[in-house]
């Protein structure tokens, strides 16, 4: 057993490589092998938002706080708040992150496999964002 107390794991800015705009992560777990969950909160500020990607097993995001944005790839740009659940399907590209005038809190789950929980790909453009 392992317990992490609060404040032991600092706040991280993500890297731009794989987001645009302003995003802070609170690692919650990377459990060892032969375990593969991994989950952060994840903390957009208006209009950030991450880069197109996949995830080899799948993602659930919770919103915790605010007003976001989702899309599949080919598919229309959803509006998502506080209480919503999304399961994205392995392999599915995708993004998320804020709104452009909100901020928005949610927790990332996902699992590796063969210690890979996510393949990034090219960021989202502004014309893209901007189709909402």
């Amino acid at each position: 057993m392992e317990i992490k107390r609060r404040g032991t794991v600092p706040t991280r800015r993500v890297p731009a490589s794989y987001f645009t705009g302003t995003v802070w992560q609170d690692p919650i777990i990377e459990a060892p092998e032969p375990a593969r969950l991994r989950a952060v909160v994840v903390m957009f500020e208006p209009g950030a938002r991450t880069a197109w990607h996949t995830h080899p097993l799948g993602q659930t995001l919770y919103v915790t706080a605010g007003t976001g944005r989702f899309q599949t790839f080919g598919e229309p740009i959803q509006t998502i708040g506080a209480g919503d659940v999304i399961w994205i399907p392995p392999g599915e590209k995708h993004w998320h992150g804020a709104g452009p005038e909100t901020i928005m809190t949610h927790i990332a789950m996902q699992e590796a496999k063969d210690g890979v929980a996510v393949d990034w790909l090219e960021h989202v453009s502004e014309a893209e964002y901007a189709k909402a």
